[in-house]
């Protein structure tokens, strides 16, 4: 498992600072502060789970999960992986199974997620590829909307196995290369797809 150790203070995470650049970025394109908020919590339970301090993840978990059902809306695949990722650390099996069932019951609404899904333009290396994308949004949404089915299958699969012999998916660890640099509807659900402890 490749978890990267990075010391990220309370502060931090909830996003008070003053000089944050990532959420006055955020927020400029839309986000809430709760989204990203979400977000950095995941991170750093997924962090907490690789460092082996399941207490820390399991509190971090918890607390994304308290702001994905007060904040985001049913149907938002999110609130399926803050359960989800409780389930996977959880020490007590009946809580678990218990967690699992309702992670299940939360993803349900990813298809009609990814189906809405607003889909920014994404920086260009060149011109050409950027007049390509103009050009030819609709395939170009079309075949982002496939890769996303890709990781929800993926994610879905996962969430099926909790308590068992995981299908071995790899999510946390490829959330550092996979997570957009823009704030749209994609990163929320790559967020929902990858933030969860590797299985």
């Amino acid at each position: 498992m490749s978890c990267t150790k990075t010391n990220m203070s309370a502060l931090h995470i909830w996003g008070f600072e003053r000089g944050d650049l990532e959420m006055r970025r955020a927020r400029e394109a839309g986000w809430h502060r709760s989204d990203l908020i979400w977000e950095r919590l995941m991170e750093a339970g997924n962090r907490a789970h690789c460092d082996g301090r399941p207490s820390a993840a399991q509190r971090l978990f918890r607390l994304a999960g308290l702001i994905a059902a007060a904040r985001f809306a049913k149907g938002d695949p999110r609130r399926a992986t803050a359960l989800a990722a409780r389930a996977m650390t959880a020490s007590n099996p009946a809580r678990a199974h218990d967690l699992k069932r309702k992670a299940l019951k939360e993803w349900q609404g990813v298809e009609d997620f990814i189906g809405g899904l607003e889909i920014r333009p994404r920086a260009r290396s060149s011109l050409f590829h950027l007049r390509m994308e103009v050009r030819h949004r609709d395939t170009y949404h079309d075949n982002l909307r496939i890769r996303f089915r890709n990781f929800a299958g993926e994610t879905r699969e996962t969430l099926d196995t909790i308590g068992g012999a995981g299908p071995g998916h790899r999510h946390f660890s490829r959330w550092r290369g996979e997570k957009p640099g823009i704030f749209d509807d994609t990163r929320k659900l790559l967020a929902a797809c990858l933030l969860l402890p590797d299985g």
